[in-house]
């Protein structure tokens, strides 16, 4: 897969292009309707599947007291596009001169920079200045413009739509299966390696730590059984999301222990994937009862790691 970071022409390297067109925050199996949709077209007219989506919340400018948690983020997204086989990402920021463009402008850019034959949206999809322009007008218009629109129905649980909204309502909640079916895989969180305490390392266990940003969503406290992707290669790991209380509280973020791994790796990309929590964060008493309670934490995680 080929990631641009802004809108080119692709015209003459990407023929015949099938477009799904959202933000994709987590990619749940709502979003992934869309993409296989798209990639579905792409296979039909002996073209390429594409997906064009934005590196920030577009409410991070318009209403960025508005801006919901991310599930996700653009690496994750993008490593799960690779996987589903999507053939061009083009990951652009999204600025406030972009959300002035009106729909028929942000239409006739897709039309010279990608001239795509199908592109596919979620019922809900919204685009241009004041997000105007919807699944509709691209019914519309979309002849127009030199594709023929489709927008995918809402896949539903219970009868209620499998949403970002509901999926972070649940994340909150720490309903780690609920969310695991919503989004068809576990929940990830992919982060840099920064330094940590190196208290880790002094217990017998040491960790890679990553920094929880405030717009990022996250469990709740807790330790949890987890594996971990790095360099192409995934190992066990035993996650702690909090903030230390045996040593006096710090700033939360998570701690994962990886099995059988010594390697440096600060300020590299790692994927940490949640499994089953095992237990709630607690203040111990003494470290000694830290080190025997993570002890039992790994034997039970081994559990659930090596089903």
């Amino acid at each position: 897969m080929k990631i641009f970071s802004k809108i080119t022409n692709l015209r003459d390297e990407y023929p015949k292009i099938a477009l799904a067109l959202g933000m994709f925050d987590g990619m749940h199996l709502g979003h992934q309707s869309i993409v296989n949709r798209a990639i579905e077209l792409s296979k039909e007219i002996g073209g390429y599947s594409a997906a064009l989506t934005f590196q920030n919340h577009p409410l991070s400018v318009i209403a960025k007291e508005r801006m919901p948690l991310a599930i996700g983020n653009s690496e994750l997204r993008a490593e799960i596009l690779k996987d589903m086989g999507v053939d061009v990402l083009i990951d652009i920021p999204f600025t406030k001169s972009f959300s002035r463009l009106s729909p028929k402008v942000f239409l006739l850019l897709l039309k010279e920079n990608l001239a795509p034959h199908y592109v596919v949206v979620g019922k809900n999809y919204t685009f241009g200045e004041g997000g105007k322009g919807t699944g509709k007008m691209l019914l519309r218009e979309g002849e127009h413009f030199g594709f023929k629109a489709e927008v995918c129905p809402t896949v539903l649980d219970a009868g209620k739509p499998i949403s970002s909204t509901r999926i972070r309502a649940l994340i909150k909640e720490g309903a780690i299966h609920e969310v695991t079916e919503f989004l068809g895989r576990p929940f990830s969180f992919v982060g840099r390696v920064v330094h940590g305490e190196r208290r880790g390392r002094e217990l017998g266990f040491p960790t890679a730590n990553l920094k929880i940003e405030e717009y990022r969503a996250m469990f709740p406290n807790g330790v949890y059984a987890a594996k971990v992707r790095y360099n192409g290669k995934t190992y066990n790991g035993l996650v702690n999301v909090g903030d230390n209380p045996t040593f006096g509280g710090e700033k939360r973020r998570l701690e994962v222990h990886i099995e059988d791994f010594s390697k440096n790796i600060y300020n590299e990309l790692i994927e940490v994937i949640f499994l089953e929590k095992l237990r709630d964060e607690k203040k111990f008493d003494s470290v000694n009862d830290l080190i025997a309670a993570i002890k039992q934490d790994r034997d039970t995680a081994r559990k659930y790691l090596d089903s």
